[in-house]
């Protein structure tokens, strides 16, 4: 009876149904990696955003996982002539551009703060002059995606597509800090408007959800190779008929 499930066009099937299975198993289990990562992820954020204000220096010591996110004070003077401002950007739906600026510490390093947005048409605010206090979160430099252009340091930049550290340290002579600061507060303060740039919300994102469609998928993929089999089973010749349960019909009671 069973004999045709070793013929080609079945081994075939088997082959095929095999492998769908496998690979939506290991597509599950990704993204229950993926749920984990964003989940320590999420934990990590929210407890270094919540620990107490530091010195930047203090902070930039630490290696730059422990250092994402944290809170930083900084005191110095912004490089007058030097402004950048990110293009391309939203918050809130509303389309504009980040203003970015080179804060010049005590010992001479420059941090660079993205001091916040502001929308297309508003002019963007200059930088405070004399010594200013910021406080601000640490962020990593950021990096062109695959196929995205990268912003050319070695030419004079103006209008920057991401706070890339690497292009902006290329501006300056002196030594640029290895993060920069998202604008919190200033002292004194920026103009309103100047927006703080948003905190990004924490969640999960949809990777459970993913995960359990796999499962299902492959529950399907397994469901549909017994039924196949079992149909081809029913539909073999010479294979006796079902025998009818129940009372036969009220016809047959006539006959």
């Amino acid at each position: 009876m069973y004999r045709f499930l070793l013929k080609p066009k079945w081994l075939v099937f088997h082959v095929l149904c095999l492998a769908a299975i496998v690979a939506m198993v290991m597509l599950g289990v990704w993204q229950l990696h993926r749920l984990q990562e964003r989940t320590s992820f999420n934990d990590r954020v929210s407890a270094h955003t919540h620990a107490p204000i530091a010195p930047i220096n203090d902070l930039l010591a630490l290696p730059q996982l422990d250092a994402e996110y944290r809170r930083a004070a900084a005191t110095g003077t912004y490089e007058p002539g030097r402004e950048f401002v990110v293009v391309n950007v939203t918050q809130d739906g509303v389309v504009g551009r980040d203003v970015v600026n080179a804060l010049r510490l005590d010992d001479g390093t420059l941090v660079i703060v993205n001091r916040g947005f502001v929308s297309n048409g508003v002019t963007a605010p200059s930088a405070p002059s004399g010594v200013v206090t910021v406080t601000g979160r640490l962020k990593h430099s950021q990096a062109a995606g695959l196929g995205e252009p990268s912003d050319v340091g070695s030419v004079t930049l103006t209008e920057i597509r991401r706070v890339d550290l690497g292009a902006l340290s290329q501006q300056f002579d002196s030594p640029v800090a290895p993060m920069y600061l998202e604008l919190l507060s200033s002292d004194p303060a920026e103009p309103r408007t100047l927006q703080v740039i948003k905190f990004p919300g924490l969640d999960n994102g949809p990777h459970l959800s993913y995960a359990i469609q796999w499962l299902v998928f492959t529950i399907c993929v397994g469901v549909g190779w017994v039924f196949a089999v079992r149909r081809h089973i029913n539909e073999q010749p010479g294979r006796p008929p079902k025998t009818r349960r129940g009372p036969p019909p009220i016809a047959d009671e006539f006959l």
